[in-house]
């Protein structure tokens, strides 16, 4: 341990790779683990939170690690694989002690916890040793002010906080992929998720929610009111949200469907009225969708689109109006590989592919399966007996459906 640094916080270390002594990374930091016995001993780190391959997440000891630096951590090689489960003496440090409130010693100075640093004790123990911390702002300031001072002279972190914020957490869910801050949530206590999911704006928890466990999902949504629930359900894809209200309770579905913009559910009911695992009930109603009087530049700015999934991004399709779905006539796709080659002048229907077959919506799982694999695709339209194109089944759809039931959950918790 003698390249350790002498302290090291808790926000900087979350991310860092985890690798083993031939150099592989083996993981990624997400939490810390400490034993809080009382306001008089510092606290003891007891591991790390890391998560490996496969978004599980298990417990590495401090016994385990032999180095951190600036960008990384490294272990003796030797980790058990089976999934962390937290015990009632535990405290995460990331998900449980940030955005606590609490006030120095002797003073009247109150903030919330927005960073805590460990040091290794005469014992090769490590333990926390500062308490990073912020004010409320006063006056004109936008941000109060900060104080790091040490473990011993802060009250107010153990015991049970009911009215918990949520702000420095938000703050690093926010940094992370939906599918890791999902994670994260996954693993909190109800209470401080509930305050999690309170804090989180509705499109980001869109997006972290279409990464969760139908369990989870679910859990959210009905402690959420109405119109809030409503508002999340709008800013989700639509397949998603369609899955997710289909495992609601029926009045609790009719509720929120009647309370989302009529656009919106339209589509939701639209995806719900196919049978489950055809090409209908899981493809997407808005794939980028083109004229043909539009030119090679309209379409790549449309699939420039960062919100766009690659596998919808591969493809523009060509209909004549009108163009929401159900279209006019479908007239074939248009590849992002020809799109490159051609003039951004030229008509995107001079680019047109109109020999692609298409899926009928009732086709099943399976066969979708067989034609985005006989065909090398990512991506194909769904057309009905008119010729109107309802959407697009993508191969990250088709992976959703295709798992076993449940998979998010075996994922986090192998």
């Amino acid at each position: 341990m003698s390249t350790t640094p002498v302290r090291v916080y808790a926000a900087r270390l979350v991310g860092l790779p985890i690798f083993d002594p031939q150099g592989d990374q083996v993981g990624k930091v997400r939490d810390l683990v400490v034993a809080v016995r009382s306001e008089v001993h510092q606290p003891r780190v007891l591991g790390l939170v890391a998560e490996v391959f496969g978004r599980r997440r298990i417990f590495v000891p401090m016994t385990r690690v032999t180095n951190i630096d600036s960008g990384q951590v490294y272990t003796t090689g030797l980790l058990n694989m089976r999934r962390f489960e937290k015990r009632p003496t535990e405290t995460l440090v990331i998900g449980e002690m940030f955005d606590r409130t609490v006030t120095i010693s002797g003073s009247d100075v109150t903030g919330t916890v927005y960073d805590v640093a460990m040091e290794q004790a005469r014992n090769r123990d490590w333990v926390i040793s500062r308490v990073a911390m912020q004010e409320a702002a006063k006056g004109l300031r936008r941000r109060g002010q900060t104080h790091v001072v040490e473990w011993r002279a802060v009250q107010g972190l153990t015991g049970r906080e009911d009215q918990q914020g949520a702000t420095h957490l938000i703050a690093a869910l926010n940094e992370m992929r939906p599918a890791d801050a999902a994670n994260m949530l996954h693993d909190l206590p109800h209470e401080r998720r509930r305050a999690v999911v309170a804090a989180l704006d509705d499109e980001r928890l869109a997006d972290v929610l279409e990464e969760l466990p139908e369990e989870d999902q679910v859990d959210i949504l009905e402690h959420m009111d109405s119109e809030r629930a409503a508002d999340v359900l709008e800013e989700m894809s639509p397949d998603d949200a369609a899955d997710l209200i289909a495992d609601l309770p029926p009045e609790t579905a009719a509720t929120l469907l009647g309370l989302m913009e009529p656009e919106e559910a339209e589509d939701v009911r639209r995806l719900m009225s196919y049978v489950e695992n055809t090409a209908g009930a899981m493809m997407t109603p808005e794939p980028v969708i083109l004229g043909p009087d539009a030119t090679i530049a309209d379409a790549l700015a449309h699939v420039r689109n960062p919100e766009l999934t690659p596998s919808l991004a591969a493809l523009v399709y060509v209909c004549r109006q009108p163009l929401e779905t159900p279209t006019g006539k479908f007239l074939g796709v248009a590849h992002i590989q020809r799109l490159l080659r051609e003039p951004p002048s030229t008509l995107v229907a001079g680019a047109l592919d109109d020999s692609m077959e298409s899926l009928r919506p009732e086709a099943s799982i399976d066969e979708v399966a067989a034609h985005l694999a006989t065909y090398n695709l990512v991506a194909a339209p769904v057309v009905d007996e008119n010729g109107h194109l309802l959407g697009a089944v993508t191969v990250d759809d088709l992976l959703d459906h295709m798992l076993p039931e449940g998979w998010r959950d075996r994922a986090v918790s192998k």
